[in-house]
């Protein structure tokens, strides 16, 4: 057992929730930070489907290919 946990243990219960609070917020607080920024690598990535299909086609045909439609 750390010592951060046995400090943990001596306080009173609402103390403790509160300790856990705050690792949760510092847990997501991390986790946020650790996101990396989207590359759009996919970008151009059905070029070759634009002389098939209008830009909303396009969304329309995406949507059901995505659903598993037609």
């Amino acid at each position: 057992m750390g010592e951060a946990e046995k400090k943990i243990r001596q306080l009173p219960e609402d103390l403790q929730e509160e300790v856990e609070d705050f690792i949760d917020f510092l847990l997501k607080k991390r986790l946020k930070r650790s996101r990396s920024k989207p590359t759009f690598n996919w970008a151009g990535a059905l070029k070759d489907l634009r002389d098939q299909y209008t830009s909303v086609e396009l969304q329309q045909k995406i949507s059901e290919w995505r659903i598993g439609g037609k």
